[in-house]
C-alpha cells in the first residue's frame, strides 16, 4: 500500500483512478484497507476544496413537494392560506418559526434544510 497525501486536483484524479481499481476488493484484505483511506482521503480533499452550501429551504419544499406529488394547495396545513403559500414558494416571503416546525413534523424535511 503507497497511499499518498491529495494535494491539488492531480493528485485527486490519481487516488479515484486507483480507488477504482480497488473498487471490488473483498472485506479484511489490504487492499480493501487501502480502499478504505483513499475514500477518507478522497473525501477530506474534497469537503476542504469543493464544499457544498448550505440547502435552499424553499428548494427543500419543493423537492419533497415532487417526492409526494403534492400541490402548493397541499402546503396551506403547514404554512397557510393558499396566498401565503404563494408568498413563499416565490419567495416574497420567508418562513417563520412556526412554519419550519410544522413543515418538519408534517412532511419529514430536515430542519438543517429549512433554516437558512
Amino acid at each position: 500500500m503507497n497511499i499518498q497525501p491529495i494535494h491539488n486536483d492531480v493528485d485527486l484524479k490519481r487516488a479515484f483512478a486507483r480507488m477504482e481499481a480497488l473498487w471490488s476488493a473483498e472485506d479484511g484484505t489490504p487492499e480493501a484497507n487501502e480502499l478504505e483511506v483513499l475514500a477518507i482521503l478522497i473525501e477530506r480533499y474534497e469537503d476542504e476544496h469543493y464544499p457544498i452550501g448550505s440547502s435552499d429551504p424553499i428548494e427543500a419544499i419543493k423537492f419533497r413537494m415532487e417526492q409526494q406529488g403534492m400541490t402548493p394547495r397541499d402546503l396551506e396545513p403547514f404554512i397557510g392560506s393558499s396566498g401565503r403559500v404563494s408568498e413563499v414558494l416565490n419567495r416574497k416571503r420567508g418562513l417563520s418559526l412556526n412554519m419550519i416546525r410544522r413543515l418538519h413534523d408534517g412532511l419529514r424535511i430536515p430542519y438543517e434544510s429549512l433554516i437558512n
